[in-house]
């Protein structure tokens, strides 16, 4: 059995971004239950070092089609834009993803995987192949944003679940 690159990451962002955006509707419904406004559990943390609820969901974006694109170019830096500050815009951002994900070409996808990759963080500069960036940097840090969004929301109170995060399962057909 082959299995690439490709089958070891996009896949799975695919499937854990389609919950991210379910978490969204969620947490709307749960503002609009509550009367909360989108601003409060956007801005919620799980602690006061950690980064807020919108920031969690921005990274998941960046960490899968923004991984993949700084393989691609051959450097990643962390995106410190702003986070969007509504569920609308957060909604685009993973939808964006998720729409540059299915474009991806397997095999295009698939020779990235030797690669030269930096990441690069002000002095800080890490070489990577693109194959260990996306799956010894990135996915895990996709993963820790992906979980840390599920954790705001339940902290807050929205009521989720296991299946809440790991959204539809790739069943055999």
């Amino acid at each position: 059995m082959t299995f690439s690159l490709y089958d070891a990451v996009v896949p799975s962002n695919l499937q854990i971004l389609g919950a991210i955006d379910a978490l969204l509707d969620k947490a709307a419904a749960f503002c609009a239950e509550q009367g909360t406004s989108e601003a409060e559990l956007i801005d919620a943390r799980l602690a006061p070092d950690m980064l807020p609820f919108g920031y969690q969901v921005k990274s998941c974006a960046a960490h899968s089609i923004g991984g993949i694109d700084g393989v691609r170019a051959g450097t990643f830096s962390p995106d410190l834009k702003p986070w969007p500050t509504n569920f609308a815009s957060l909604h685009g951002v993973v939808q964006d993803a998720i729409a540059s994900l299915k474009a991806i070409d397997r095999a295009e996808f698939d020779a990235l995987a030797d690669s030269d990759t930096e990441f690069a963080f002000g002095e800080t500069r890490m070489p990577y192949t693109g194959a260990n960036f996306l799956l010894s940097f990135s996915q895990p840090n996709f993963y820790f944003h992906a979980t840390t969004a599920y954790a705001i929301l339940r902290a807050q109170g929205v009521k989720l679940g296991k299946r809440d995060f790991i959204g539809i399962p790739r069943l055999k057909r």
